[in-house]
């Protein structure tokens, strides 16, 4: 990485990212936005809010958005998306390390989140998010895009900006990956505490990975995956 961040597999807290007043900023759109999707989340459950396709698209916006936001402070602070994203493949072998990777975490934390989320399986289990699921083919492709766009937009934004800038706050690396988890999940309270909390859990095995590799790249493929694939994995479930 750049000289303003260290190595994410080291030991130590990286160097600021970006300022603390631009965190800040960060923090209060995060949660401006959580807020809001709880709010839309309640309507669209009453059968009020917007319909599933405008919610695919009003979150792919603001993800984009605040990636945008992320990345200007860190490029006025020096560094680069080096800092954001990791280190950039040098060779094909790297790129299938990550992809490998990448399918072992998507299993590891899949299995995380069945145990974790188990007791929710009776009656009514993903009542919670049964207003964000894609029910025909336009919805469903609508859903992969959204899934993509997540994918590389949380994870640089969780675990490439917010792990490392609290990570190097706080001085202390562990909290930098527990302080991402809480945003991270408090960013789905949308979909009910107990889910939030699961997502909470396996947000903390992603920011381990990242701290241990040095790159987002591996959470990003395991994200998107496990996202895209999460509407037939519960209607298997039911069925």
């Amino acid at each position: 990485m750049s000289d303003t961040s260290s190595a994410q597999s080291d030991s130590k807290p990286s160097l600021l990212l970006a300022s603390p007043w631009h965190t800040l900023i960060v923090v209060v759109v995060w949660g401006l936005n959580s807020y809001s999707s709880a709010i839309h989340a309640g309507q669209s459950r009453a059968g009020m809010g917007p319909s599933r396709p405008g919610i695919y698209w009003r979150t792919m916006a603001f993800e984009i958005f605040l990636l945008v936001i992320v990345v200007i402070g860190v490029r006025l602070r020096g560094a680069s998306f080096e800092n954001l994203f990791g280190k950039r493949w040098a060779s094909v072998g790297e790129m299938f390390r990550d992809l490998g990777l990448g399918i072992l975490l998507l299993i590891v934390a899949t299995v995380v989140v069945s145990v974790l989320g188990g007791h929710q399986r009776g009656a009514g289990a993903d009542k919670a998010i049964e207003f964000l699921l894609p029910q025909n083919p336009a919805e469903m492709v609508l859903w992969v895009a959204l899934s993509i766009t997540a994918a590389i937009c949380e994870e640089a934004i969780y675990r490439g900006y917010f792990q490392g800038q609290f990570a190097a706050l706080t001085g202390n690396v562990p909290a930098g990956i527990v302080v991402s988890g809480l945003l991270f999940g408090g960013a789905h309270l949308y979909q009910g505490f107990a889910r939030a909390f699961v997502i909470f859990v396996s947000a903390i095995l992603y920011g381990v990975v990242v701290r241990w590799r040095g790159t987002v790249r591996p959470g990003m493929f395991a994200h998107g995956v496990q996202d895209a694939i999460a509407p037939v994995l519960i209607k298997l479930i039911r069925h």
